[in-house]
C-alpha cells in the first residue's frame, strides 16, 4: 500500500493519488458503489452520502449543482482523482456544468463522471424497436435528461417517461419486500406501459429501484427489457480505466472501502444493510 503511494507520488505527471470517490445524495449510490466493487475490486473507494440533505429530486438545478459541486471538492480533498455521480439526479442537474465550468478551475487533470451517459449507451445493443420506457424520480423526469441523451445517441429512438414518486420511500422504509409495495410498483408501470404499447426496454433510472427488481420483473411482460444501471456503470469504468492508464495508475489498489455520511451515522448503517446486504463502519462528516 505505501510503496504504491509512494510511486504515485514520485511520478512527476501524477502529483498524487487516491481513492476512487463515489457521491450520492442519499443510499441508492451503493447499489451502484456494490457493483463497481464486484467488477473492480481491487481499488480502494470512499463512498459519500449526502443524507442530510436528501432527497435531491425535488430541488432547483441551481441547488443541486452547489451541493453536487460541494461533494466533489470534498471527495478530490480526500485526494479523489476520480468521482462518480452514483445519483441521477446529480447526473442530470450537475454534471455538465461541473464538467465544463468547474473542473478546469479546480483541477483539469481530474474526472468527474455519472450515471446516465453509460447507461444510454447501451441500449443501442439492448433496445429492439428502440421504444424505451425511462422510470425515475420527478427531479430525473422533469430535467428530461434520459430524454436528450437518447435524442443525441440514438435520433430514431421513442422515449416514454414515468415518475415514480413512492418508490424511493418504500424501499427506505424498508418495505421494498411488503405485499404493500406491489401495488405501487404495479400502478406506476401501468402507466408506463398505457402510454405506449410497443415499450420493449425499461431503464430503472434510479439507484434505489434495483432494490424493488424482482417486483418490478413480476409486473413488465418477460418480452421487455429490464436495465439496472449498477453492472453497465461498473463495466464502463473498467473500460474508462483500460482506455486511460494515465488516471487508472492514479488509482490506489488496497480493495478498501469509507463509507462517509453528513447524516447521523448509525441511520446510514441501518439502511446500509438494504442495499448491501451487511453492517458498515460510516463516519460522519461536514461538506
Amino acid at each position: 500500500m505505501k510503496i504504491i503511494a509512494y510511486i504515485c507520488i514520485m511520478e512527476q505527471q501524477f502529483p498524487y493519488c487516491g481513492p476512487i470517490g463515489v457521491f450520492d445524495s442519499g443510499y441508492g449510490g451503493l447499489t451502484i458503489l456494490r457493483e463497481i466493487r464486484h467488477k473492480l475490486p481491487q481499488y480502494d473507494y470512499i463512498y459519500l452520502g449526502d443524507n442530510a440533505r436528501a432527497p435531491y429530486g425535488p430541488r432547483s438545478f441551481d441547488v443541486v449543482y452547489r451541493f453536487t459541486l460541494e461533494a466533489v471538492n470534498y471527495l478530490f480533498r480526500r485526494g479523489c482523482p476520480i468521482v462518480i455521480l452514483a445519483c441521477n439526479t446529480a447526473s442530470a442537474k450537475a454534471l455538465r456544468s461541473i464538467q465544463q465550468h468547474d473542473l478546469p478551475h479546480i483541477d483539469a487533470t481530474r474526472r468527474v463522471l455519472g450515471v446516465i451517459r453509460p447507461t444510454v449507451e447501451r441500449l443501442g445493443d439492448i433496445s429492439r424497436n428502440g421504444t424505451v420506457g425511462i422510470l425515475g424520480t420527478s427531479g430525473t423526469i422533469r430535467s428530461k435528461s434520459y430524454d436528450m441523451e437518447i435524442a443525441k445517441l440514438y435520433p430514431g429512438f421513442t422515449t416514454v417517461s414515468q415518475d415514480c414518486p413512492m418508490w424511493v420511500p418504500l424501499v427506505e422504509n424498508d418495505e421494498a419486500t411488503g405485499a404493500g409495495a406491489d401495488y405501487f410498483v404495479e400502478k406506476y408501470i401501468d402507466s408506463l406501459m398505457d402510454k405506449n404499447s410497443d415499450i420493449d426496454t425499461v431503464v430503472l433510472a434510479c439507484t434505489h429501484y434495483p432494490i424493488l427488481f424482482d417486483k418490478i420483473r413480476r409486473y413488465i411482460s418477460p418480452e421487455v427489457n429490464v436495465v439496472k444501471q449498477g453492472d453497465i456503470v461498473a463495466d464502463s469504468l473498467a473500460d474508462y480505466m483500460m482506455r486511460h492508464p494515465e488516471m487508472e495508475r492514479r488509482c490506489l489498489r488496497g480493495g478498501t472501502c469509507r463509507y462517509l455520511t453528513t447524516e447521523n451515522p448509525a441511520t446510514f448503517t441501518h439502511l446500509a444493510r438494504i442495499f448491501l446486504g451487511q453492517p458498515v463502519d460510516v463516519e460522519h462528516v461536514d461538506l
